[in-house]
Parts: C-alpha cells; structure tokens; sequence
C-alpha cells in the first residue's frame, strides 16, 4: 500500500521505522533483529536507507596508491524484498543520486516495480568522505527533483529507451526529505522552501523530515511550508539520543540545534543508563505532543538499534 493512502485510511497518528542495511559480512538476520521487537506495535512501512560505496586509497610497493571500497552494504533492493516477504509490512527502499547513473536508478525502480514494492523515497545523498562537495556519477542525477522527475517519467510509461512500445507504467509513491532546521547547505530557510517546494511540484506526494529534538522548529516549518503552497503530508523524523557522546554528534553529523532542557539533563546524567532514559522520555515527550500537533505518521530512526525506540512506541502506540 502506498504511504499516502495509509495516511488517508488511518483513523489516528501512524508509526514507522528507518533501518540501515548491515555492513558486509553481516546477514539478514542481523535486519530482522532490529525489527522484531517493533513488530508487534503495527508499524505502517519500514524505510530502507542506502549507503553508497566510500573509498580510501592505500599506498603499496613502490608508492602507487590502491583505490579500496570500504563500507559496502548489501543491496537495499533485496532487503526490502525480505521484509515484505517476512513481515507483511510495506518497506520503502531509498533512491539516491550518488553513485547512480540514471540507467543504473531506471533498472533499480524497475527491479522494485517487479517486485510490487510501490513507494519510495528519493534524495540526493551526501558526499562520500573523500570529496570535498556532493559529486553526482557522470550521466547520473545531481539533485533529487531530478530523481523525481524521472519517477514520474517512469509512472507515466516514459523509460530511457525510447523505442519500447507499449511500456508498462510503474505506480511509485513518491516520498522526499525535508529539513527544519533547513538543509546545511542552503543559505537560509526561504532558499531551502523553495528547493523543497520544486520537489512537490515535481511530483513528489509526502515528506519525511531530518531528525529533530524541538518540536516548535517542526511546527514552524509545517506552517511555513503550508504558507508558500506545500500542502503534501509532512512526516517528523524522531530519533531517542543514548549516549552523552551524541551531544556532540548529532549536531555535527546532522545540522541540528539541541535544546538546552535536554543538554542540561543528558550532562548532569549520572550513569549511561540514566543518560539513555532521559532520551527515552524526550523522545515519549516528543512524539505524544506531535500527535496532539496532528502529524499523520511519526517516523522512527532506529539506526540499527531498536531497544530505546521500542520503549517509546511502546509508551506512545502500545495502548
């Protein structure tokens, strides 16, 4: 079912998760573990992130540099395929430009097609560690309302070759992310309404946002995209913090503010297990005044750890 229709069907706030697919070497049981202890809660879809592939170069014999793909995931295509076959459950695979040419995306959507999965959420990506900049794979995608368009293409029957003949449409739901507190690299949030709003006009049917620990910067950000013409579901992204560290990491990594109520109770934390239950609490907090706001779906990163997430579905949906 595609994500908006279980919006329209539901009766209250849903629920759903974003998982990561393991490193290599690890099996899809390890994917399993991470769902299992949600599953009983009625998640509406589970998100598949991608990764693509990083490199370093290291030096051998006679000083030529060796090019080395670290940190291979496998394939979100099939892991998505294992989890609708397991669970029963809607799993949305994310698209990315980076590391795709636009053939390589076309045969990717036409793998899910084949397989009825119909949603999925499409972003550009973020640079690999070695590039200084986002750098799209020549004849791939620089933007994500590129990736739009071409899904769009693909659901009016439009494919890259242009001699197939009665091309069977695909019916992909489209998703796309938005930011809060804006995307780090635009200049302000007009800018970064407007790129969204390109997306939605492009085609795109929902939004899923980054995470974010103050809610009146999510409510902001509705009534400032409902101001300049986005009337699409927006989605929150909510992810517990469990460890001290992440004070100092999630503002890096992801470009967001932390409120000084949970700065303060994380630091004076005495012990990890005290640290982890302040996370757990917000984010109840979070997610219980979130469903008062309105929002059709809480979205739950779980980054391959589901323990902390379970306790606050369980408090939020588990009546």
């Amino acid at each position: 079912m595609k994500v908006t229709d279980h919006i329209k069907k539901a009766k209250k706030s849903l629920f759903s998760l974003e998982i990561l697919p393991p490193l290599k070497g690890k099996g899809i049981q390890s994917i399993y573990d991470g769902i299992d202890p949600l599953i009983e809660f009625g998640p509406a879809f589970v998100n598949v992130t991608y990764h693509r592939e990083e490199f370093v170069y290291k030096k051998r014999e006679k000083g030529y540099l060796e090019k080395i793909s670290i940190k291979k995931r496998p394939g979100t295509v099939g892991i998505c395929a294992a989890i609708v076959n397991k669970y029963k459950v809607d799993a949305i695979p994310h698209i990315i430009c980076g590391g795709f040419t636009k053939e390589e995306t076309e045969n990717a959507l036409i793998d899910l097609n084949f397989l009825g999965i119909d949603n999925v959420l499409l972003l550009r990506g973020d640079p690999i560690k070695t590039e200084p900049a986002f750098i799209p794979e020549e004849d791939g995608h620089h933007y994500a309302v590129d990736l739009v368009k071409q899904v769009v293409g693909l659901n009016n029957g439009e494919y890259m070759d242009e001699d197939l003949q009665n091309a069977t449409p695909t019916n992909f739901n489209i998703g796309v992310a938005g930011y809060p507190e804006k995307h780090f690299e635009a200049p302000n949030m007009k800018n970064d309404i407007k790129y969204l709003k390109q997306k939605i006009d492009a085609g795109a049917e929902y939004i899923v946002t980054q995470l974010f620990y103050d809610n009146q910067k999510f409510k902001d950000f509705v009534n400032t995209c409902r101001e300049n013409g986005i009337t699409v579901p927006i989605i929150p992204g909510i992810k517990p913090i469990s460890t001290k560290k992440q004070l100092l990491a999630l503002p890096k990594f992801f470009h967001i503010d932390l409120p000084d109520e949970l700065v303060d109770a994380i630091e004076s934390a005495p012990d990890a297990d005290t640290v982890k239950q302040v996370g757990i609490d917000w984010a109840i907090k979070q997610s219980k005044d979130l469903i008062d706001f309105g929002v059709p779906c809480i979205h739950y990163y779980t980054m391959g750890k589901s323990l902390a997430v379970r306790e606050v579905v369980k408090a939020v949906f588990g009546s």
